[in-house]
């Protein structure tokens, strides 16, 4: 007799990377700042592009910009632009990398006049919405807290950071549970 292998969300198929996330990651309420900013950044250079792209470069971004340190991040020259754009181990997009750059100044704004963990987590009250989605159809790829978390994001600063970009966030980080009921994670997160 064969264990039965636990059932996920469809969406992270059987690469091993990306099952890890899933099953480790993925939907886990996260509340450090630092490591929000971190996802916020890596989200929008996921824009036009795969989350496995970016999860399998995710250690070069890290080693790239300086461990998402937002005070060392919003310290970076032209010269730090250009250095991250001829390393190919992230995605050489200047506007992503400088929006970064400017997304660390504005997380040190918010910093100066707020917790920027509590700043995100008031869009959904401070807990994570728990949702009871049985497909991935049912799915949103925005909702009204989506597009406000934006709204204000952008406001402050922040660019690459749209409707559908923020709900991915959310869901990533926990302030949405959207694995599916089917799926293991789903009462665990």
């Amino acid at each position: 007799m064969t264990d039965a292998l636990p059932l996920r969300c469809p969406w992270c198929g059987t690469d091993p990377l990306y099952v890890a996330y899933h099953d480790i990651e993925w939907g886990v309420p996260e509340r450090d700042g630092r490591a929000l900013f971190e996802k916020l950044v890596l989200d929008g250079f996921q824009a036009g592009l795969s989350w496995i792209t970016i999860l399998r470069k995710r250690n070069n971004f890290r080693r790239v910009f300086d461990g998402f340190d937002p005070e060392r991040l919003a310290r970076w020259t032209e010269d730090d632009v250009s250095r991250a754009l001829s390393d190919p181990g992230i995605v050489r997009h200047r506007g992503k990398i400088e929006a970064a750059v400017g997304n660390a100044r504005a997380w040190l704004a918010i910093e100066d006049r707020d917790n920027f963990s509590d700043f995100l987590w008031r869009f959904v009250g401070g807990e994570p919405v728990l949702n009871r989605f049985a497909t991935h159809a049912e799915v949103p790829t925005e909702t009204a807290e989506s597009r406000a978390m934006s709204k204000a994001l952008r406001q402050a600063g922040f660019r690459f950071c749209g409707p559908v970009i923020t709900y991915a966030f959310m869901e990533a980080t926990g302030m949405v549970n959207d694995h599916l009921t089917c799926c293991h994670r789903h009462g665990q997160v």
